[in-house]
C-alpha cells in the first residue's frame, strides 16, 4: 500500500525514526508518480481525487503516462468484445462464429464468477443469452437453407445454450419481464458497476493495483448509479463456483468424503453417463469405479435407448481397463466385455427400429421427446468386435502354448466366433456395408487355416448357441465349409475395399491349397497378379501372402509336383529368415540391431501357436525337393565347370558341401542328416539306401496320408536315380538295355521308356531308342569349337544380366528412396537380409585388408 495513504491510517505505530521521515518526504514526489501507475481508479471521481492530491504545478503532465489496467477491467473488456462478436454474427446468421465465441465467453464468465459474486451476473451477458435464444428459434425454422457446417454448428449451439441457460433461469425470466429497462441501459457505461463496486473479496481478486481503505470509502460515497439503471440488489445471487463449472456437469459434482450417497435413476442417467465419458482418459481416473457406476446405470436404464447408450460406454470402458505393464486384457475382463457385447446384440435384436452406426447424428438427450423417438445412435459395434478379437490374439501370444492354459483359452474361440456371426447378421439387417465387410473378414480369418472337419465342428457348435431368428442372405446354414468360404470371399470381392479384397483372395487361395486343390489355388493366385503389388501392402498382408505361398508349395509336394513345390518354397526358404517372414518367431541373427520399439512391433505381429506352419516339416519338404532336382543336375553337369555353376538351391548346395567335407560321418541324427545321406547315396546310384533314409524321417507322420507320401517319394527317387545313372555313365556305354535299366531301379518297362524318351526329347542326352532290340543307343557327339564358344558366351551373357539385375536392386534398395524403404524396412516378402549380409561382409573384408596392410 502507498505511504501517501498509510500516513492517515497507520496511526498506531509509535516507533518512527527521523531518517525514515526525511526519506519519506524526499521521495514524496516519486512515490506519488508510482501511485499513479499502480492504481487504476474508476472513470471520473478517483482521477479527480488523485489530481487534487498531487502536485498540480509540476510539468510532468506533458509526459505520456502509461495506463495499467487491472485484471477486472481486462476481463470486462474481453467479455464485452466477445458479446459484440456474438451479436454481430447473430445478425448475419453465422453460427460457426457464434459457437466458437460462445465457448470463449463461457470460459471467461466461469473464471470471473468470483468478481461478480455479490453484484450478480452482468446484464449484458444475460441480454446476449436472450438474443441467442430468440435467434436460435428463428434459425431452426430456416435450417434447410443453411450449409452443412453452419447447420452442424447450429445443432451444437442449441445443446450448449440449453445446457448453459439452466444456471441463469431466474435472471433470464427477470430480463424478459422488464426488457425495456435493460435495453435502455444497453449502450450505457453502467455495466462497469459490476467491476467497480466494492466488495470484501477485493484483496482476493486478480487485480494489479492495491488501494487503501480510505479510497474504497470515498468510492462508495461518490459513486452514483447511472441514469435509467436500478441499483444492484444487495441480496447475494447464487452462482456456481468455478470448480463446479469446470469439473461438474449441470451442477453435479463428485461426492466427497462426507458427501451424500449418489443416487442413480433413469432421470439423471444421461448426466452421470456424460460425467463418465468426460472423465475417460484423464489422470487419476478410477476405472474400476467407473465400471461399477456404469453397472448401476445399466440396472436403472428404463428404455432401450438408455440401455444401448450405457452398454456402448460400458464396453469401451471395459476395453480401457487394461494394465499398462502387461499390455493385454485379462481373461476375466475379456469375458465381461464379451458378455456386454452379447447383451448389446440382444437389446438391438429386440428393438429393430434402433440403428447403431458411426455416422449417426447426435441428439439432445435432455429433450425427452427426442430421446423417446430416437432411432439412431452413434457407435461402432464393428470396432468392438475387432478389439475383442485382437485382445483374444494377444492373450494367446502371451500364454505358453505347451501348457493346459493355452488349450483352455483356445476354447473361447467358439464364443468369439459366435459374436462375429451375430454381428454379421445384425449388419446385414441394417444394411451397413462397411461394417459388414469388416466382420466378414474377421470371420474368414477364423476359418481359412482350419481343416474342413474342424471348421464344420465350429460352425455346428456356434449355430446351436445363436438365436434361431438370425438369418443371413450371404451365407446359408446348409452349405459346407468350401461353399461358406467361397460365399464370404465373393461378397468381399464385390463390396470390400482394396486391402480387404487382397486379404480375402489370399485366404481363399490358402484354403484351396490346404484342401489339396493346387491347380485351382495356383490359377487364382496368378490371375489376381498379387505378386506385382504385394510389396505395397502392409506387413500383415505380406505375412499372409508368405503363408499362402508356403501352403501352396506344401500342396504341390503332396500332389507329387516337385518342381512346382520347390518354386513356391524357394523364395521363403532360401532367405534363412523363415520364422520372421511367417511371423512365427524372431530370428536371432548377428549384425542386426533392432530398437525396442521395432522389437515390440515384431512381437505384436506374431501369430498364435495354433496357426503356425511346422517349420521343421517345411525345411524337410524344401530340402527333399532340392535333392530330387539338384542331384540329377549335378550329374548332368559332370566335370564341366561352367555347367556346375548353375545352382538350383544354394542352401542345399551349402549343406551338401559341408557334409562332404566331414572326415567322419556318423549315423543320421536329424532331418538334415537324413537328407544329406540320401543325397550322397542317390548320387552314387544307390537308390534303395536313399529311399530308406528319406522314408525313415519321422516328420512325415505330421502330414495326412503319410503312407501315400512315402510311396510317392520312393517312386520319385527311383526315377531320379535312373536319370542320374544315365547322366553319370552315358559316356561309358554304347548301348544300354531298357529291361536292364528297369531291373536296376525296379521300374516297369513303360516307365523306363517314358523317362528315356523325355531325356532324349529335351536334349539332355545324345541317344536314340531301338525299339526292335529294346536298347538305348548312346551317341558320342563332341561339340565343335564354335558350339563350345557359343555355349560359353550364352552362359556369360546370362550371368552378366543377372549381375546387372542385382546391381539395380541394390541401387533401388538404398535408404534414400521410397521403394527401398518399402522393400528393406516394411517388406517381408522381399527380405533385406541379403543386402545387410553383403554390407557386413564388405566391412569385414575391409577390416581384414586394413589389418594386413
Amino acid at each position: 500500500m502507498s505511504r501517501f495513504f498509510r500516513g492517515d491510517s497507520d496511526s498506531d505505530s509509535d516507533v518512527t525514526s527521523s531518517s525514515s521521515e526525511e526519506s519519506f518526504y524526499s521521495s514524496d514526489e516519486e512515490q506519488s508518480e508510482e501511485e499513479k501507475e499502480q492504481i487504476k481508479a474508476p472513470a471520473g471521481g478517483f482521477n479527480r481525487f488523485m489530481r487534487g492530491g498531487a502536485d498540480d504545478d509540476s510539468d510532468d503532465d506533458e509526459d505520456v503516462k502509461r495506463v495499467v489496467k487491472s485484471a477486472k477491467d481486462k476481463r470486462y473488456d474481453e467479455m464485452t468484445a466477445s458479446v459484440k462478436i456474438v451479436e454481430n454474427a447473430l445478425k448475419i446468421n453465422d453460427w460457426v462464429t457464434i459457437a466458437s465465441e460462445f465457448d470463449k465467453l463461457s470460459k471467461l464468465i466461469s473464471k470471473a464468477a468470483n468478481l461478480f459474486s455479490t453484484s450478480g451476473t452482468p446484464k449484458f451477458y444475460i441480454r446476449c443469452l436472450v438474443h441467442l435464444e430468440d435467434g436460435l428459434k428463428d434459425a431452426l425454422d430456416n435450417k434447410k437453407k443453411m450449409n452443412a457446417s453452419n447447420a452442424k454448428a447450429l445443432n451444437s449451439m442449441r445443446q450448449k445454450l440449453r445446457k448453459n441457460n439452466k444456471t441463469y433461469e431466474k435472471d433470464l425470466e427477470e430480463f424478459r419481464k422488464n426488457p425495456a429497462d435493460d435495453e435502455g441501459a444497453a449502450d450505457d457505461e453502467s455495466d462497469d458497476s459490476y467491476f467497480k463496486k466494492d466488495d470484501d473479496s477485493e484483496s482476493e481478486s486478480d487485480s494489479d493495483d492495491e488501494a487503501a481503505p480510505g479510497v474504497n470509502k470515498w468510492l462508495k460515497k461518490t459513486e452514483k448509479p447511472a441514469k435509467g439503471k436500478k441499483e444492484a440488489p444487495k441480496k447475494k445471487v447464487e452462482i456456481a463456483a468455478p470448480t463446479q463449472v469446470a469439473d461438474a456437469d449441470d451442477g453435479f459434482a463428485t461426492v466427497g468424503k462426507g458427501g451424500k450417497i449418489a443416487e442413480y435413476t433413469s432421470e439423471n442417467l444421461f448426466k452421470k453417463l456424460n460425467e463418465i465419458v468426460e472423465a475417460r482418459g484423464k489422470k487419476n481416473t478410477d476405472r474400476a469405479e467407473q465400471l461399477s457406476i456404469l453397472g448401476k446405470l445399466l440396472a436403472v436404464a428404463g428404455s432401450p435407448y438408455q440401455k444401448i447408450k450405457v452398454l456402448l460406454v460400458l464396453v469401451s470402458s471395459q476395453f480401457d481397463y487394461v494394465p499398462s505393464i502387461t499390455g493385454y486384457m485379462p481373461i476375466d475382463s475379456w469375458k465381461r466385455a464379451e458378455e456386454h457385447i452379447n447383451n448389446l446384440f440382444t437389446t438391438l435384436e429386440k428393438n429393430p427400429d434402433i440403428k447403431v452406426f458411426e455416422e449417426a447424428e447426435e441428439i439432445d438427450e435432455e429433450d425427452k421427446e427426442a430421446v423417446k423417438n430416437a432411432t439412431q445412435i452413434r457407435g461402432s459395434i464393428a470396432s468392438f468386435v475387432e478389439r475383442l478379437d485382437e485382445e483374444f490374439i494377444k492373450s494367446l501370444q502371451i500364454i505358453d502354448p505347451h501348457t493346459p492354459e493355452y488349450l483352455a483359452r483356445l476354447t473361447d474361440q467358439s464364443s468369439l466366433y459366435a459374436i462375429i456371426v451375430r454381428s454379421q447378421a445384425y449388419f446385414e439387417s441394417r444394411e451397413l456395408t462397411e461394417s459388414l465387410t469388416r466382420v466378414i473378414m474377421k470371420r474368414l480369418e477364423h476359418l481359412y487355416y482350419k481343416t474342413a472337419e474342424v471348421s464344420k465342428t465350429l460352425e455346428e457348435t456356434v449355430q446351436k448357441s445363436l438365436p434361431q431368428n438370425l438369418k443371413s442372405s450371404i451365407v446359408k446354414q446348409t452349405e459346407d465349409i468350401d461353399e461358406l468360404i467361397h460365399s464370404l470371399c465373393v461378397y468381399l470381392y464385390k463390396n470390400a475395399s482394396s486391402l480387404l479384397r487382397t486379404r480375402a483372395m489370399l485366404c481363399h487361395v490358402f484354403h484351396h491349397a490346404l484342401q489339396g486343390r493346387f491347380h485351382v489355388a495356383r490359377d487364382m493366385l496368378l490371375m489376381s497378379h498379387l505378386q506385382d503389388s504385394i510389396h505395397q501392402a502392409d506387413i500383415a498382408t505380406q505375412i499372409l501372402h508368405n503363408r499362402t505361398m508356403v501352403q501352396l508349395g506344401l500342396c504341390a509336394f503332396r500332389e507329387g509336383m516337385i518342381k512346382e513345390a520347390h518354386a513356391c518354397l524357394q523364395e521363403i526358404s532360401a532367405t534363412g529368415r523363415v520364422k520372421e517372414l511367417l511371423a512365427q518367431g524372431l530370428q536371432l541373427q548377428k549384425y542386426t540391431n533392432l530398437t525396442p520399439e521395432q522389437e515390440k512391433q515384431e512381437k505384436q505381429r506374431q501369430l498364435p501357436f495354433h496357426m503356425h506352419i511346422n517349420l521343421e516339416l517345411l525345411e524337410c519338404v524344401y530340402l527333399t525337393c532340392s535333392m530330387l532336382l539338384e542331384i540329377p543336375s549335378m550329374a548332368a553337369a559332370g566335370s564341366n565347370p561352367e555347367a556346375r555353376k548353375k545352382v538350383i538351391s544354394k542352401p542345399f548346395r551349402r549343406l551338401l558341401d559341408y557334409s562332404e567335407r566331414q572326415v567322419f560321418a556318423g549315423p543320421p541324427e536329424n532331418t538334415r542328416d537324413h537328407i544329406m545321406g540320401a543325397s550322397k547315396a542317390l548320387a552314387t546310384g544307390d537308390w534303395t539306401k536313399s529311399r530308406d533314409l528319406i522314408c525313415s524321417i519321422k516328420i512325415w507322420e505330421l502330414i495326412s496320408n503319410a503312407d501315400k507320401i512315402k510311396e510317392m517319394l520312393a517312386h520319385k527317387i527311383q526315377e531320379e536315380g535312373l536319370r542320374t545313372y544315365l547322366f553319370t555313365y552315358a559316356s561309358y556305354y554304347s548301348t544300354v538295355g531298357l529291361e536292364q535299366l528297369g531291373s536296376m531301379f525296379d521300374l516297369p518297362a513303360p516307365a523306363v521308356y517314358s523317362i528315356v524318351s523325355k531325356m532324349i526329347f529335351n536334349e539332355e542326352i545324345q541317344a536314340s531308342l531301338d525299339q526292335v532290340k529294346g536298347v538305348v543307343v548312346l551317341h558320342r557327339v563332341e561339340p565343335s569349337r564354335l558350339q563350345l564358344l557359343s555355349l560359353l558366351f550364352a552362359d556369360k551373357a546370362a550371368s552378366l544380366v543377372e549381375s546387372n539385375e542385382k546391381t539395380l536392386e541394390q541401387k533401388v534398395a538404398t535408404p534414400g528412396s521410397n521403394t527401398g524403404l518399402k522393400q528393406g524396412q516394411g517388406n517381408r516378402r522381399y527380405p533385406a537380409g541379403d543386402n545387410k549380409w553383403n554390407q557386413t561382409r564388405n566391412k569385414r573384408s575391409q577390416v581384414k585388408a586394413g589389418g594386413r596392410s
